[in-house]
């Protein structure tokens, strides 16, 4: 996978993240419901697994991936209707950051050397990337949260706060993009691959 559909992974979680509400919010699923939704999705994975026997190899692994990948969101999803929460919403786009990782790394499987070493370091880049912004959202929200409930000095806080989360985000993607880039910069030798290592260390002020 290049670097190009890595990107379009991490913009797609991104978007699909930024759907999910973040405010506390009352059940909205019946126990019944909840239980017949649940069944759907152990079936509908069970066909997916069946599905995957028509292929082998590596297209098998990805298969696979794609399936479990699919009822972990699905599942996450499913309780975060059922017991709506900004913890259960952001453990929605943690399970569709992982599902999406999942499958782009046993893809990255079909390279070899040093290109798939780049696919994987990508691959995960894309996951940090993902999971770094979902924190920040559920922080900034319970911050703000904080910050309707009581007067002016905790909505400076909740401010600051959100400022942190957003701050610690950016770091956290800073350092799987530099993780990246030294793994480019691994295929090179003498002074392209010094040339190559200061421009990620650049990168990074």
């Amino acid at each position: 996978m290049n670097s190009l559909k890595i990107k379009l992974l991490a913009l797609s979680i991104t978007l699909l993240a930024s759907t999910g509400a973040m405010a506390e919010a009352t059940q909205t699923l019946s126990r019944d419901d909840y239980k017949g939704a649940k069944d759907k999705i152990s079936t509908e994975y069970k066909s997916a697994r069946t599905a995957c026997g028509s292929v082998s190899g590596n297209a098998n692994d990805i298969c696979v991936a794609d399936a479990k990948g699919k009822e972990r969101v699905s599942m996450a999803e499913l309780e975060a209707s059922y017991k709506p929460s900004r913890e259960a919403h952001h453990a929605v786009q943690v399970a569709k950051a992982e599902a999406t990782y999942d499958v782009a790394k046993e893809r990255c499987d079909d390279m070899a050397g040093n290109a798939k070493d780049v696919c994987v370091k990508e691959a995960k880049s894309a996951r940090t990337a993902a999971e770094a912004d979902a924190k920040a959202r559920m922080k900034s929200s319970a911050a703000t949260a904080v910050g309707n409930e009581k007067a002016a000095e905790a909505h400076k806080d909740a401010r600051a706060k959100s400022s942190d989360a957003r701050g610690d985000a950016a770091s956290e993607k800073q350092d799987a993009r530099y993780a990246v880039d030294k793994e480019k910069c691994s295929a090179l030798a003498g002074a392209a691959k010094d040339q190559c290592m200061e421009q990620a260390k650049a990168r990074l002020k």
